[in-house]
């Protein structure tokens, strides 16, 4: 005969598609009653009254609690949290602390944190991330990916991630692609409309994205920057002094002279430079040859004067050839190293995406578990 222990057990097994919790743990089960004649009915709790995964978890809940022997039929009664709930819920997501804190500064915290930099637009700097957070997360990381091109976003067309996060009163819960959590100025913005902002209003926006979203417990966090090194620059600077940058650049002498500044803020930020990565290096054409269409040669000068200029080794992490399925992919939403991962292309960005996610982080702001005398 089933019980409504064994009930519980198989709801545990639920995981809520926004928070990546069991339903059980976030307080989302309100009740379960069994009948004699194996009917069960179950209290859910939605964290808000337009939550766009009700579908999803009522049927998630229906099928865990019909695969208990014994259980005849499931009837699912919803409700939604009341304010006490959501404010224990948030503090829970928190770590118990009732208000936003960045996650990523807390003293333990593993995350690695790569910002991806350019010296200028258009070096594809938005399709590097997309495809390196994808490959990341294939690979069984929890990957996040916050945009702060606050002007020229495109992460959430690139990852394919509609509408916008969930609101849980102050709390935001980000939208998931491709298994990867996204954050962009895009998904709060109607379509064609600009972001007309000046510098408090950036360093405001980045820190609420850090502060307010429930990224949960990431292994990966990836920051696509907008070019230059402005206002957001700086505000990622301070407001992640632990972020490591990856610089993106093109063959062109040109592009690689301006990437170079991208680079060379660590200077003032005390900030480390992972390597650098040069993107549209060539076009392989039907013979097999390589045709180089903006030049040779800038990832590596930009390598070799971040080394000299920082004092420590900043490598020239891969080349990236030009091909139309890296396009054709990022303009559907779907990352070229999920649709065709055997692409040149491809892989060299899941190279990439491997050298960085086996990197493990420095010592800075984590406890050594030693008390002074």
């Amino acid at each position: 005969m089933p019980t409504v222990e064994l009930i519980q057990t198989a709801l545990s097994k639920v995981i809520d598609p926004e928070i990546r919790r069991p339903i059980t743990e976030i307080g989302m089960v309100r009740s379960v009653d069994l009948a004699d004649d194996g009917v069960a009915t179950i209290g859910i709790d939605l964290t808000t009254e337009g939550c766009p995964m009700k579908a999803r978890i009522t049927d998630d809940v229906s099928a865990a609690t019909a695969s208990v022997d014994g259980v005849t039929d499931v009837k699912i009664e919803l409700g939604v949290m009341s304010e006490e709930q959501r404010l224990g819920l948030r503090s829970m997501l928190r770590g118990g602390k009732p208000e936003p804190i960045i996650q990523f500064t807390q003293p333990g915290n593993m995350t690695r944190i790569y910002a991806i930099a350019s010296g200028k637009g258009g070096v594809g700097k938005s399709t590097v991330t997309a495809n390196l957070a994808a490959a990341m997360a294939a690979d069984g990381l929890k990957v996040g990916v916050l945009d702060a091109d606050i002007f020229g976003f495109s992460i959430p067309g690139m990852l394919g991630v509609e509408g916008q996060p969930t609101r849980l009163d102050d709390m935001l819960l980000p939208p998931i692609a491709n298994e990867v959590k996204a954050v962009s100025i895009g998904m709060f913005v109607p379509p064609g409309q600009p972001v007309v902002w000046r510098g408090p209003m950036l360093h405001r926006a980045i820190e609420q994205f850090l502060a307010d979203v429930y990224w949960g417990d990431l292994d990966v966090l990836l920051l696509d920057l907008p070019p230059g090194t402005g206002d957001i620059a700086i505000s990622v600077a301070q407001l992640l002094p632990h972020a490591e940058l990856v610089v993106v650049t093109t063959p062109q002498s040109a592009a690689a002279d301006v990437a170079e500044r991208a680079g060379s803020i660590a200077t003032q930020t005390s900030q480390n430079v992972v390597g650098v990565i040069e993107n549209m290096s060539w076009l392989e054409q039907e013979d097999g040859s390589r045709l180089e269409i903006f030049g040779s040669g800038g990832g590596q000068i930009v390598s070799d004067r971040l080394t000299k200029l920082l004092g420590t080794s900043v490598p020239l992490m891969a080349q990236i050839p030009l091909d139309i399925e890296t396009r054709e992919a990022s303009d559907a939403g779907t990352p070229v190293v999920l649709t065709h991962p055997e692409s040149p292309a491809a892989q060299a960005m899941l190279a990439i995406a491997r050298t960085l996610a086996s990197r493990q982080r420095g010592l800075a702001g984590r406890s050594l578990g030693v008390t002074p005398k």
